[in-house]
């Protein structure tokens, strides 16, 4: 039987139709075929599922030959074709692209075939490149990138006097108020990422990608440069974490607001070294004086150095457990002198309807069991104490920053010197509690080899969160997520 394959990402005016595609590629699949479409799906992966239904099929010896309007509606990478070729030829299975007018039971044609792959692959990241190199030019012009607007701004034009968009630029919305009171609100001693949140969603704010509000989003709120009124002192905020600006501090007057790129390496999913990114001026008015938003920021720096481990006094696994159906936390509520596992997504923020019906002690016996039998494949390691080495990291961090605005202070102004010189102090400070603590904190204890069931409340806790991702719960049903 011949295979008809049709693919297209979106509906454009200069692309052929899906219906085109199989119109076309019918008068050569003739007399008898069966057709295979994916609409709204890329070509830069295999991973679309009439693709991997038409694939299925061909390893079960279904497929004799498969039409494609053009080869880029089939891949659009060289290496992905490569291996969808072989599995082709180990089947024999033929390809035939109408339009290209190749056929892989040619000799002529498996090498156009190759040929016309690296040009495809060429023209992808070509485009690919071209996109990026606007992208930062856009950025360095202070003009919105792309994507949607940030929450409380709206995306507006810039236009020259003969009316031509020059740029694009954010405008405030209504929504902009809300940014300043979680701004205000936050800055506060008494409240919290969580508390702030939780007030958002009892007011009936609705959330950014959410009915409910929760700490990620509060918190990428009040991380952004895009809100703040920019002054030499959120320069050298930036500065002293080794992020350089497009513009000097000069041009930093405490008005327009500011942006940052590079933060996250969207294609592993990874944030990047501060070295790595960019600060430039933006082209619209800051909504948060720089006082207010530095103090925010002094205060999220604050919540990062402190130590995660010891929260949790019921269960090792605390921290750990999620809720399988919405992924928010998994509490544990002791009522009665009974446990009881309840989804924060639901008793908190009312966005989810899972019950867990899971008995604590019974989790913890069934997560110790699989972690001892990981453990006992493993070679001797020494057991080492997570948060000495946390107070090591977050002291040569401080060093670091301090290191920088020192090398600063001869290069600015005696403004700009009077900030940095309060700045290296408060910093220093910081580096003074944390060399207290970790002179208080034990040392490494060396061991032959873990035996789980022989640790401590605190061991076991430190060595759950060295191999485990999370705990995913959902009715009575357990799934271990490992690190590894």
């Amino acid at each position: 039987m011949n295979a008809i394959y049709a693919r297209q990402s979106l509906d454009k005016k200069d692309s052929l139709s899906i219906e085109g595609q199989i119109e076309l590629c019918a008068v050569s699949a003739q007399p008898e075929y069966i057709i295979y479409q994916d609409r709204g799906f890329s070509g830069k992966n295999t991973q679309r599922p009439a693709f991997q239904q038409l694939m299925q099929d061909v390893v079960a010896g279904k497929i004799q030959k498969i039409f494609v309007y053009r080869l880029d509606r089939f891949s659009r990478s060289i290496a992905d074709f490569g291996q969808v070729w072989k599995q082709l030829e180990a089947h024999d299975v033929q390809f035939e692209s109408v339009t290209e007018k190749f056929d892989t039971s040619s000799p002529m044609g498996r090498a156009m075939l190759n040929i016309i792959m690296v040009f495809a692959q060429l023209e992808r990241e070509t485009t690919a490149e071209r996109v990026r190199d606007n992208y930062y030019h856009r950025f360095q012009l202070g003009a919105w990138p792309g994507g949607p607007a940030p929450f409380g701004f709206r995306l507006g034009k810039l236009t020259d006097p003969e009316g031509r968009r020059v740029s694009t630029l954010l405008q405030e919305e209504t929504q902009s108020k809300i940014v300043c009171q979680i701004f205000q609100r936050y800055v506060q001693p008494e409240q919290s990422l969580g508390s702030v949140a939780r007030w958002l969603t009892d007011q009936g704010i609705p959330g950014i990608k959410r009915k409910a509000w929760d700490n990620v989003a509060v918190s990428r709120i009040l991380h952004n440069p895009l809100y703040v009124r920019a002054n030499e002192d959120v320069f050298w905020h930036y500065a002293a974490k080794g992020i350089q600006s497009v513009h000097p501090v000069e041009a930093f007057q405490g008005s327009w607001a500011c942006n940052l790129i590079g933060k996250r390496d969207r294609s592993c999913g990874k944030y990047t070294a501060p070295g790595e990114q960019r600060l430039a001026l933006a082209n619209h008015v800051g909504i948060v004086p720089s006082d207010l938003w530095l103090a925010c920021q002094r205060k999220l720096a604050q919540n990062q150095q402190i130590s995660r481990l010891s929260v949790g006094k019921h269960s090792w696994l605390s921290g750990l457990l999620k809720c399988g159906k919405c992924g928010y936390s998994v509490k544990i509520n002791l009522r009665d002198n009974k446990f009881y596992l309840a989804c924060a997504g639901r008793s908190n923020l009312k966005v989810c309807d899972a019950r867990i019906s899971i008995d604590l002690r019974e989790l913890e016996q069934v997560v110790e069991q699989e972690i001892c039998k990981l453990l006992e494949q493993c070679p001797p390691e020494p057991l080492s104490d997570p948060d000495s080495k946390m107070l090591t990291e977050q002291i040569a961090v401080i060093d670091e920053k301090i290191d920088r605005l020192v090398q600063a202070v001869a290069a600015g102004t005696s403004l700009t010197a009077q900030y940095l010189e309060r700045e290296i102090s408060r910093l220093d400070g910081e580096k003074q509690k944390l060399l207290a603590e970790q002179a208080r904190a034990s040392t490494n204890t060396q061991i032959s080899r873990i035996e789980f069931h022989k640790l401590n409340f605190e061991e076991k806790k430190i060595v759950a969160r060295n191999l485990i991702h999370a705990v995913q719960l959902r009715d009575d049903q357990v799934k271990i997520l490992w690190k590894f």
